[in-house]
């Protein structure tokens, strides 16, 4: 006598994406640290490291890069708690210079 066992008992709990695509890793910034985009950007640059997430206090940053003028940016605590548990991404406003400011956008990678 066969016995009728669903396929699915025989699988172990995976999300969808698991199963399409079982090398689509989670979005960590403590595990794989930080991607940025700098809107209207000429030059700028800015990197958030795995270690100021994981410490998680407010911090200004020069996102000047090559360009000819400076400009800061600040990421508040609650922010990082953000980015610590992986949440999304946040954005942070530039302070003005050379008549502009830019949007920066910090995710996890």
């Amino acid at each position: 006598m066969a016995i009728g066992i669903p396929v699915a008992a025989l699988i172990g709990s995976c999300s969808e994406n698991e199963e399409l695509d079982p090398n689509n890793d989670p979005k960590d910034c403590l595990l794989n640290g930080t991607s940025t985009s700098i809107s209207s950007n000429h030059g700028h640059s800015i990197i958030v490291s795995k270690s100021d997430v994981d410490e998680g206090v407010q911090k200004t940053y020069s996102i000047q890069g090559s360009s000819s003028h400076a400009h800061n940016v600040t990421i508040s605590s609650s922010q990082f708690s953000s980015l610590k548990n992986s949440q999304s991404s946040i954005q942070v406003d530039s302070t003005s210079g050379g008549g502009h400011t830019h949007s920066v956008t910090v995710s996890c990678a």
